[in-house]
């Protein structure tokens, strides 16, 4: 018996070994969610830290943006797809998601109603902003600009990205790093921020508290869109790219935050956000 192999390759951020168990990037997230919504098979092919440029280089896919001394900044995840002829790798978690809803959109969890196998309903609640001085260079997918429903779930994955990288001091030392490039990957953290002390991105003490408490008002606002459903998704029973966009992030913080801290958190606004990472990990979560 011959299986074959899958048209579609994901390029996922090898963390520390298992990397099946510590992947835990957001945006890789948001695709893997997407893609196991759809049930489309694919397969992983895992990437160190200090790689991702020449990868991406290799499969000649732009840079996801820039940094702010215009040098490139090279991320995952990228998609390539054998099946759709003539189909460039695509680079950036938003373009994925898209490219699944465009090229396979009937393929999701139900078989009976195929109009709930969408990522991107249009009545979707996305009334979420998040206001800060500081930028993040977040790309939005050009393909969003000419229809409003893609549009206002780009404005809404560009706000909870904002919300959360705000807050990001409070996980960067739990990432779970590859002892093999740890200290490389470390070295290229510290350049990006211009800074030598690898302890010193992250933050402490009182300082700490403070900023657990910023992010639980940051998060405010998305605890009343989810909250306002009968859970555990936005919509209630059916999942799309909302809470595929908020359950990268929890994903993320779930897996780098001390455990007590990820247990304060999922309580928040009586655990509406516990429920969703549970739900998303138990119903799209497989690694494969």
């Amino acid at each position: 018996m011959t299986t074959s192999t899958p048209s579609l390759t994901f390029y996922d951020i090898a963390f520390r070994p298992p990397v099946e168990t510590n992947t835990c990037a957001p945006n890789p997230w948001k695709s893997r969610y997407a893609l196991n919504f759809k049930a489309i098979p694919y397969k992983t092919t895992w990437v160190a830290l200090p790689s991702i440029g020449s990868v991406r280089r290799s499969l000649n896919v732009p840079p996801s943006r820039t940094f702010a001394d215009g040098t490139e900044f090279h991320t995952l995840p990228v998609l390539t797809d054998a099946s759709i002829p003539d189909c460039p790798p695509i680079g950036d978690s938003f373009d994925i998601a898209i490219h699944l809803q465009t090229h396979y959109p009937d393929a999701g969890p139900n078989s009976e109603d195929k109009s709930k196998n969408d990522l991107f309903p249009a009545d979707t609640p996305l009334n979420y902003t998040y206001e800060t001085n500081a930028q993040f260079y977040a790309p939005l997918s050009k393909r969003s600009e000419s229809d409003p429903v893609l549009a206002a779930y780009a404005r809404f994955n560009t706000h909870v990205d904002a919300a959360f990288s705000t807050h990001v001091a409070l996980v960067v030392l739990g990432m779970p790093l590859d002892p093999a490039t740890a200290e490389e990957t470390k070295a290229e953290f510290l350049r990006r921020a211009g800074m030598d002390d690898w302890e010193a991105l992250g933050v402490k003490g009182e300082a700490r508290r403070a900023m657990i408490e910023s992010l639980k008002g940051a998060l405010e606002g998305l605890a009343g869109l989810w909250g306002g459903s009968e859970g555990p998704f936005v919509r209630g029973e059916e999942a799309c790219y909302a809470d595929f966009v908020l359950g990268g992030w929890l994903r993320m913080f779930g897996e780098m935050l001390p455990r007590s801290e990820w247990e304060e958190v999922a309580g928040w606004f009586g655990g509406v956000f516990g429920r969703l990472d549970e739900a998303l990990r138990g119903r799209f979560g497989v690694v494969v």
